[in-house]
């Protein structure tokens, strides 16, 4: 199926609405197929992938870890390491739960980013609750970040709990129609509710990202410590050797797991979030009547965003890659640039040139 034709709103003859919006019947707005599918395969990979994360140490403790301590205290080793299932899937949901409760205040941190009310920011709340309305959506809470960078994202664990944060870059860089272009693609992705399994989907990833830098930590205290041998002799000088050995294949180990696994995440992202971005470009579409609209807030993000300096992006580079309208990555901005956003989450969003001519080829059908 077609991302770009397969989504949701089936947009209605046009009705009053400011701004040149139209009314999306709430009975019409229907969760298409392709999406529907890969929200159920994400989820189920969300669930799966953290408890295979820890049998897969438990399963390498049992095999390469016996050996290693056999091998270091030169006698038979019979025990054996269990983790059991009960405590590993309630940790695994207490994970969820503390994703759950703390990931929007988390995600909010990350950018710098504070909520806002109609007294503060009464154009901006405005236009949230009037294109809410209009896609018959619980009107999201909204934050705004200090970041000049124009970008913007949902996070939220339901729709009724939803935020939809901007940057102040993308406040001052839009105009009218732009603007409410991107809160109507963010509103598409809470009613279409993939911004739970997104914000679920980050637990994996985030969490094999921490042990594979811890590993590579270890592996490069190693080469410290192999370099400071010379000064050490006699049985002191094989313990020492001896406890390199075991940590650094332990590392190896650990990294290999972790590496493992967060290709497995990248797959889940891939199955979902380039997805996601089609459906909700066509929501927007639906919810403002003006493909063009977002079409031009795309072109504009990415050509401010390419130009930002490399301090700036990393304002808004806190691991959220997946989650914003325009990707931050260095394969947008080239190869020379550090970000976070790109190791964790590499090729989260289809090309910005394709969707500008997705959301310019539905302006061409429209009457």
């Amino acid at each position: 199926m077609d991302p770009s034709h397969g989504f949701v709103g089936h947009v209605p003859a046009p009705s009053t609405a400011s701004h040149g919006s139209r009314v999306v019947n709430p009975m019409e707005w229907e969760l298409d197929r392709g999406l529907k599918l890969r929200m159920g395969v994400a989820l189920a990979l969300v669930v799966a992938l953290p408890i295979a994360f820890v049998y897969a140490f438990v399963f390498a403790a049992n095999t390469i870890g016996v050996e290693l301590l056999q091998w270091a205290t030169e006698r038979p080793w019979n025990g054996e390491f269990y983790a059991n299932p009960l405590v590993v899937v309630g940790a695994v949901a207490v994970g969820f739960a503390a994703q759950f409760a703390f990931g929007t205040a988390v995600a909010l941190r990350a950018v710098d980013a504070r909520r806002v009310d109609s007294e503060s920011h009464p154009d901006l709340v405005g236009r949230v609750e009037r294109l809410a309305q209009v896609a018959d959506a619980p009107a999201p809470d909204v934050a705004v970040s200090r970041s000049d960078v124009p970008n913007g994202f949902a996070v939220g664990a339901r729709p009724s709990q939803a935020t939809i944060v901007v940057t102040r870059g993308l406040l001052d860089t839009l105009d009218d129609d732009e603007l409410d272009a991107v809160l109507a693609h963010e509103l598409a992705h809470v009613k279409n509710r993939d911004v739970a399994v997104m914000s679920l989907s980050y637990f994996l990833p985030s969490l094999t990202y921490l042990v594979a830098m811890a590993a590579y930590a270890v592996l490069k205290g190693m080469f410290y410590v192999v370099g400071g041998l010379e000064d050490v002799d006699g049985d002191g000088a094989k313990g020492v050797l001896v406890a390199i050995v075991v940590l650094t294949v332990s590392a190896i180990v650990t990294l290999a797991i972790s590496v493992a696994f967060w290709l497995a995440s990248y797959l889940l992202f891939r199955v979902l979030s380039q997805y996601r971005e089609y459906a909700a470009d066509r929501g927007a579409a639906a919810i403002t009547g003006d493909p063009t609209a977002l079409a031009s807030a795309l072109r504009t993000v990415d050509d401010e965003m390419s130009e930002a300096p490399d301090s700036d992006l990393r304002e808004i580079d806190g691991g959220l890659e997946a989650l914003y309208v325009a990707p931050v990555d260095t394969y947008q901005f080239g190869e020379d640039r550090d970000l976070l956003s790109s190791d964790l989450f590499p090729s989260t969003h289809p090309d910005t040139t394709d969707r500008i001519e997705r959301l310019q080829a539905m302006a061409g059908e429209r009457p």
